[in-house]
């Protein structure tokens, strides 16, 4: 079997240190992938410490991972060597359920977690990113387009779908007023996403300590919601409001700023239960919603509409060495906006 190293967690109260394991051997459906840069999403560190209660060590994170085709199996026919691809949240699904669906294969049972689950045969546990090497499925593989760098790409393969595919959902576009709520690793991407599909678009974030960057990246406004005003001012504003954050907020002042039939979506997970008072939404028929990374078809979609507008995420490269520092630096918001570890630091 294919031996592969990276950096993994073998205790929910340890850092991350050197691991070398085993990949499965390729099938002849599946694309080995040398990993050149993987992204750090907050959801790793929630995993690896054990914050969710799910996990099963040695675990290897990363879900956002870009690289080269370095390989492929005789059945392969979208990819060859030298191909530059994309890996991200799930590397496989239920491909015989009654209930599948490709457009929202992200809801459907059977999905195989890129790590810290099992593989299709139930037995293999899967691995992740922060590592040199990832065996995949050809349908769970995408193609980043040649103008992209792979460095900033990586970040896509989570961040980016999780607010491309709400953005699209709701219909964010000429003549909607969005609201991205939180200017991080996620909230920047919408910013850049939601304004490229002509949507006007406000940064609600707790100060204004990242006003110059958002307004940069495509908002017309930016509010400080530490200001009691900026609540006043807003009442009814938004038809579409995306929450990235997952710290306790005020829902019900949230829910004031949007209009009649607004929509009010979560895609970062707060860790208690949502306090919202039913006159909240009854009055203006709003609605509280949540959404979950994409489809494999629509984060291909995806990756391609940021191709076709230069579109990627805003990073900090760093070494793989530097993990556990840069998830203490996640933990305190102090990084603009993205990590990406440069895999070919493993060979330092």
């Amino acid at each position: 079997m294919p031996i592969a190293r990276g950096y993994a967690a073998t205790d929910a109260s340890k850092p991350l240190t050197p691991f070398t394991f085993e990949r499965r051997n390729p099938n002849p459906d599946d694309v080995v992938i040398d990993i050149k840069f993987a992204g750090i999403c907050h959801s790793d560190i929630h995993t690896v410490r054990n914050e969710w209660k799910n996990a099963v060590y040695p675990i290897v994170p990363g879900h956002e991972i870009a690289g080269i085709v370095s390989a492929v199996g005789s059945a392969v026919t979208k990819f060859k060597v030298g191909d530059r691809v994309g890996v991200g949240c799930f590397v496989d699904s239920c491909i015989g359920c009654a209930e599948r669906d490709l457009d929202r294969e992200q809801y459907m049972p059977g999905l195989s977690g890129t790590y810290n689950d099992f593989e299709a045969d139930g037995k293999t546990r899967t691995q992740g990113g922060y590592s040199d090497s990832i065996v995949v499925k050809e349908g769970y593989v995408m193609s980043i387009p040649d103008n992209l760098p792979l460095d900033a790409s990586a970040p896509l393969l989570c961040a980016g779908i999780t607010l491309y595919s709400p953005l699209r959902h709701w219909n964010a576009g000429p003549g909607k007023k969005v609201a991205i709520l939180g200017m991080g690793g996620l909230g920047h991407m919408g910013v850049k996403l939601g304004s490229a599909m002509g949507a006007d678009i406000t940064v609600l974030s707790q100060t204004l300590s990242k006003k110059e960057d958002g307004l940069k990246l495509g908002a017309k406004e930016y509010y400080a919601t530490n200001d009691p005003e900026t609540f006043t001012k807003l009442a009814g504003t938004f038809d579409l409001i995306i929450c990235t954050v997952s710290a306790g907020i005020d829902w019900n002042a949230y829910l004031g700023l949007l209009k009649v039939d607004g929509s009010f979506v979560v895609v970062g997970a707060p860790e208690h239960p949502i306090p919202v008072h039913a006159f909240s939404i009854i009055p203006g028929r709003k609605s509280i919603s949540g959404s979950m990374i994409g489809s494999i078809k629509e984060t291909q979609e995806m990756l391609d509409f940021c191709g076709k507008h230069n579109i990627v995420s805003e990073i900090e490269k760093i070494n793989i060495q530097q993990v556990n520092e840069a998830y203490e630096r996640v933990l305190k918001s102090d990084v603009r906006y993205r990590f990406v570890i440069d895999i070919a630091s493993l060979a330092a």
